[in-house]
């Protein structure tokens, strides 16, 4: 009789996401591929679903050589890895000082009343927005700013503006491809 398990599927990249690591990696002494860190974890978000899963940090830390411990304290570190899923567009809203004088509170209410998402949880039931306060986003002089992936939204003040970055997000098919990703990497979601 054959045996089955339910073990999971222990996550591996592209042969697109690995030759983009491998390039990366070739920018740095053989002792020191830990320095190629936060690309790779850029690149691993972007393959996997845009989220960094405990075992995607792990696949991060045997494709680096490091202890997976060092891969989990860069990723709890900095707010652009998303620890948990994600809806297709992660809404980042600056909470610094000249956005909050500008309105980014008051922001950050109308867009969970509107997406239904609420900051620092889950994605939006329909599966589209994820909100995330951050720091400063270095635009204060168009303030109160979101950010989506590279692009900002600015002088978010007024409903129109709100309505227009929402609209706008909704009817993307897909994400812009990442430089690596001129053929696409198989396991990224298309959506993401």
């Amino acid at each position: 009789m054959e045996s089955t398990t339910n073990a999971p599927v222990k996550p591996r990249f592209s042969a697109a996401a690995q030759a983009e690591i491998d390039r990366i990696c070739q920018q740095y002494p053989a002792d020191r591929r830990k320095s190629a860190m936060l690309p790779v974890l850029h690149i691993a978000q972007s393959e996997f679903g845009g989220w960094v899963a405990p075992e995607v940090q792990d696949l991060v830390a045997e494709v680096l050589g490091v202890k997976p411990i060092e891969v989990y304290e860069v990723s709890t570190f900095y707010t652009m890895f998303n620890l948990k899923p994600v809806g297709k567009h992660v809404l980042e809203i600056c909470r610094t000082g000249p956005c909050q004088l500008r309105g980014s509170d008051e922001l950050t209410l109308e867009l969970e009343r509107i997406t239904g998402a609420k900051v620092g949880e889950g994605p939006s039931a329909d599966g589209l927005f994820t909100l995330k306060e951050v720091e400063c986003l270095a635009a204060c002089g168009f303030a109160p700013v979101v950010q989506v992936r590279e692009k900002y939204y600015e002088q978010l003040d007024t409903e129109e503006s709100v309505d227009a970055m929402l609209s706008e997000l909704r009817t993307m098919v897909h994400r812009p491809a990442l430089p690596w990703e001129e053929t696409g990497l198989p396991n990224a979601v298309t959506n993401n």
